[in-house]
């Protein structure tokens, strides 16, 4: 059985650091796994989405509508954009944040602020985090994906240690202390 994980966001916000770390933590299961990324206009703050694909035989790096199990989004107009893509009982762990995007720097269109309660009154599981808050309090608002990667840890059921290694394995030696503690304060809003 493949499981599909979807993080979402706008670019420049970590996306690929989180996927690289959850397919580590899913390699070191021995799993197999798959990383696709697709971004829009990222360098402009457009919308960019990385697949994490892992099970015991995982066959293509994209999801198809309706097939992912979680929606990791680091934007609250990211979580509705893509939700066609989550499966019936998936769940979405959707930071707070809101970045304008450019239709509505430009006042062609308004930012929703019901967005969360729509998704809820879908009957769509949402755990929302401040993770924005939770980063700076960690020392840099650069490690929102490690917040949010620690929600998605304690909601999953995986070990704290698993995600510690990972993040070892994956960031910058000057910044893994700052990350860990990071992950460690989504993981206990989670």
């Amino acid at each position: 059985m493949t499981e599909t994980v979807m993080i979402v966001g706008v670019g420049g916000q970590g996306t690929l650091l989180a996927s690289r770390i959850l397919g580590y933590v899913m390699m070191k299961k021995g799993l197999d796994v798959k990383i696709s990324e697709v971004h829009g206009m990222s360098q402009r703050g457009g919308s960019v989405v990385t697949y994490v694909r892992y099970g015991d035989k995982v066959y293509s790096p994209i999801a198809d509508l309706g097939t992912a199990d979680m929606i990791i989004s680091f934007e609250r107009l990211e979580a509705a954009r893509w939700l066609p893509y989550l499966k019936q009982g998936g769940k979405i762990v959707m930071n707070t944040q809101k970045i304008d995007p450019m239709p509505v720097i430009t006042g062609v269109s308004e930012y929703p602020d019901d967005i969360e309660d729509n998704l809820r009154g879908k009957g769509i599981c949402v755990t929302a985090v401040d993770a924005l808050s939770l980063a700076e309090a960690a020392g840099t608002a650069k490690a929102v994906n490690t917040v949010l990667l620690g929600v998605c840890a304690k909601q999953s059921g995986f070990s704290r240690d698993m995600f510690y290694d990972a993040i070892e394995n994956t960031v910058k030696p000057k910044f893994i202390e700052i990350n860990k503690k990071a992950f460690d304060l989504g993981y206990d809003a989670g």
